[in-house]
């Protein structure tokens, strides 16, 4: 293992533990990390200490790790509908029943892809299956077509004009993160505390990043991981003990770190509280293949958003464009999941990914605005359909882009936002939150913490006058953000997409 200096991460408080006793602690963990992996094909390595300190860790969230191989297919549409609630909620209710009957993760996840290739859809939702890797399993089912808004785009933001907007890397400027954080504190959210953080740096045998490696966190005498993660393209994760750890274990001086890639296995121990990132290194050099990069665009169909969809459908369509032309020829795959609330025409409307940019941009076309009516939407379960729902691939960059002016509903049950966000970044999964013309408080929170838990950015729209989204492009915003600089909407997350893509070019 090795250390370097990691300046952006604030130290918490000194432990209380008496000295002799923490060293005795990290004696016993180095140990207990260095011993042999007891089983060639488990995964995690048990932690082996004494069995009578083992203790039960909270079930981290569920999730299937991406495994898709392709998506050389037309676009498919599954659809779930917003009206019949009551069965969509009992659907709910008998899935997160299941999954907490189910002894482990790894078991819950057979269960759920074995179902899901044998199951009819549930109730309540009507679906085109995901392709699978074996044509002979795919199915095309052309996309619903989308109704067409009732309202026009207003007459004074013509749908040509450019739309302008700015960004915050809240992970660069970690201090001024947790600064907002406090400013904003008693919002109705759900809190995750990120205050604790480290960095994860996995490099290959030649020193080069590792992208895609598996991560996961263990606690002393828990042999199952209390967090997953996937390394990024810079082969690094940030790691908040805080936001995963179950109350009882807030004060564990030492978490085990175990990562693999293509077979490659290594370990590595946190000492909380350590100045220092944490470095390991995989035997092996990493096999140089064509960049991947699968893209989804997760977009707010609600009424309130009809002039921003007339005007961002330009937008997105330049952005997917240009991303097809970045240096090195990526491999791209494109998906599109819209979303409105309960008591519309649907709640959720997912492509699943396509290499057939036409047809995407064919998608991105019939993309309209209806419904809604209160100000949060179904983003929880348009976000878990994302995480969830899509054939993710593996040893791709993962991007979500996610367009909307609203936040979630906390008052429903179902799934989430704060748990799916942990579930994105086990898969790997970037989120680049754009907020548009009246995102409120609570919702540029609850973008930004999404945004930084999974190393994405906070990406706002900016007008002549921030209080007045029709006077048009300029440099203003509502948002509490400050020192951020000013460009076109494609350009921004184009860049943002290139930045992300050039790590991976071969060398």
């Amino acid at each position: 293992m090795h250390l370097k200096e990691n300046r952006m991460n604030p130290l918490p408080r000194r432990s209380t533990l008496p000295a002799l006793v923490t060293s005795l602690l990290l004696a016993a963990c180095a140990a207990a990390l260095d011993q042999p992996i007891a089983h060639a094909g488990q995964w995690p390595p048990p932690w082996q200490d004494p069995p009578d300190i083992v203790q039960r860790a909270d079930t981290p969230p569920h999730f299937e790790p991406p495994s898709a191989r392709h998506c050389r297919r037309l676009p498919t549409t599954r659809e779930v509908g917003g009206r019949d609630q009551q069965r969509q909620d009992a659907a709910w209710e008998r899935r997160e029943s299941t999954d907490a009957a189910t002894p482990t993760r790894r078991a819950r996840s057979a269960a759920e892809a074995a179902a899901k290739s044998m199951a009819p859809a549930t109730a309540g939702a009507t679906a085109a299956p995901l392709a699978a890797d074996s044509a002979a399993h795919e199915r095309h089912v052309p996309p619903v077509p989308w109704p067409q808004p009732h309202p026009l785009p207003s007459p004074q933001r013509p749908a040509h004009e450019p739309v302008t907007a700015g960004m915050v890397d809240d992970n660069a400027d970690f201090g001024e993160y947790l600064a907002y954080r406090q400013r904003k504190a008693g919002l109705p959210v759900h809190e995750r505390d990120v205050s604790e953080r480290y960095l994860l740096e996995v490099t290959d045998a030649a020193g080069r990043p590792v992208h895609d490696a598996e991560v996961a966190m263990q606690r002393a005498g828990v042999a199952d991981p209390v967090m997953w993660a996937r390394t990024d393209t810079a082969g690094r994760v940030w790691l908040h003990p805080r936001a995963f750890l179950p109350p009882g274990a807030m004060h564990e001086h030492a978490l085990g770190v175990a990562v693999r890639k293509h077979g490659l296995q290594g370990r590595a121990m946190l000492s909380r509280g350590q100045p220092q990132a944490v470095q390991l290194r995989l035997g092996g050099a990493a096999p140089v293949i064509r960049p991947r990069l699968d893209l989804v665009f997760l977009v707010d169909a609600t009424g309130s958003m009809d002039d921003e969809i007339a005007k961002l459908k330009a937008s997105m369509r330049t952005m997917s464009q240009q991303i097809a032309q970045l240096p090195g020829q990526p491999d791209i795959c494109y998906g599109l999941v819209a979303y409105r609330d309960r008591g519309d025409a649907f709640l959720t409307r997912s492509h699943d990914f396509t290499d057939d940019l036409p047809a995407f941009q064919r998608m991105l076309a019939r993309l309209h605005a209806g419904g809604g009516g209160d100000k949060p939407e179904a983003l929880n379960e348009a976000l878990h359909e994302v995480v969830h729902g899509l054939s993710w691939r593996a040893d791709a960059a993962r991007i979500v882009v996610l367009v909307a002016d609203a936040a979630p509903h906390l008052d429903y049950g179902g799934p989430q936002y704060d748990t799916d966000m942990q579930a994105a970044l086990a898969k790997g999964i970037k989120l680049f939150a754009v907020g548009t013309s009246g995102l409120e408080p609570e919702g540029e929170y609850i973008y930004r913490q999404i945004a930084q838990y999974t190393a994405g950015r906070f990406v706002f729209l900016t007008y002549r006058d921030a209080a007045d989204p029709g006077s048009g492009p300029g440099t203003q915003t509502p948002h509490d953000v400050s020192q951020y600089s000013v460009q076109t909407l494609d350009k921004l997350i184009v860049r943002l997409v290139s930045e992300e893509m050039a790590r991976l070019r071969p060398t």
